[in-house]
């Protein structure tokens, strides 16, 4: 495995576009097919859950460089298919409509967290078992990961909730199209310093570590983590930049079942 650290941040690159591409084709297929589609693909993706949980927890036991790949890849296993569960509207929150006209202040924030309330639930569950898993052994690379993608994930919500410049529903599937009314499309609030200065210093913090180790291992499990905290970082950015990230996945999907109302950015 390589042990250099600029080949583990574009494999880390890699994987975070690889990823995100898959889910979305997978839900954008799903949504041309028919009324159990997205369910049947929630479904079939349970067995690479299971490969995930199992990956992290055999690669957690010894600190090398081949096992810090695996557990990369196994929380993003994990992390993929909650997100697929989620697109897909098969673990989202008892809340399903769209929000009401003049709705604001706490009642919005209610009845938007009710939109997701059982998705938040079970990543913070999860959170719990990767934290389980990796507490006390010798390599916890993978639940660094997971710290990441679930802190980001938080921030990136609350800022499509308060207020962000550039808002993309473009890839908002079919279950999920009530989700467009809770977003709010307005200049930055303190929510986007706050998001953005914390993904800033986590990847300096990383990075920091990374320049000190003398390890491969080590030196291999903090480049993956800088590359995904700057590009967590970046992904807020690009709420506020008006760049055609959109692009780096639309060239690969099929064709929406029901075309787009705004030129937008993606779900976090």
């Amino acid at each position: 495995m390589p042990t250099s650290p600029w080949i583990a941040a574009i494999i880390a690159v890699f994987a975070w576009w690889f990823f995100t591409g898959l889910i979305l084709l997978v839900v954008r297929k799903s949504d041309a097919g028919d009324s159990v589609a997205h369910a049947r693909s929630v479904l079939l993706g349970v067995p690479v859950l299971a490969l995930g949980f199992a990956g992290l927890v055999v690669s957690s036991a010894t600190l090398s460089v081949m096992n810090v790949y695996v557990a990369f890849l196994s929380v993003l296993m994990i992390w993929g298919w909650i997100e697929l569960a989620f697109l897909a509207g098969i673990i989202t929150g008892p809340e399903t409509r769209p929000c009401p006209t003049g709705l604001s202040g706490w009642a919005r924030f209610k009845r938007a967290f009710n939109t997701l309330a059982y998705h938040e639930l079970l990543l913070l569950a999860v959170l719990l078992i990767v934290l389980v898993i990796s507490a006390g052994a010798e390599n916890a690379f993978g639940f660094w990961v997971y710290l990441v993608l679930f802190s980001a994930r938080i921030s990136a919500k609350l800022n499509l909730f308060f207020g962000v410049p550039r808002i993309n529903s473009e890839f908002v599937p079919v279950p999920l199209k009530h989700l467009k009314s809770y977003f709010r499309q307005a200049g930055v609030t303190v929510v986007f310093p706050i998001g953005v200065t914390f993904l800033s210093l986590t990847t300096a913090c990383f990075a920091d570590r990374l320049f000190a180790s003398d390890a491969p291992a080590t030196t291999v499990g903090f480049a993956l983590l800088t590359a995904l905290a700057a590009l967590a970082a970046l992904e807020h950015w690009l709420m506020v930049i008006p760049l055609p990230d959109a692009k780096l996945w639309r060239w690969m999907l099929p064709v929406a079942a029901t075309p787009s109302h705004h030129d937008q950015r993606k779900i976090p």
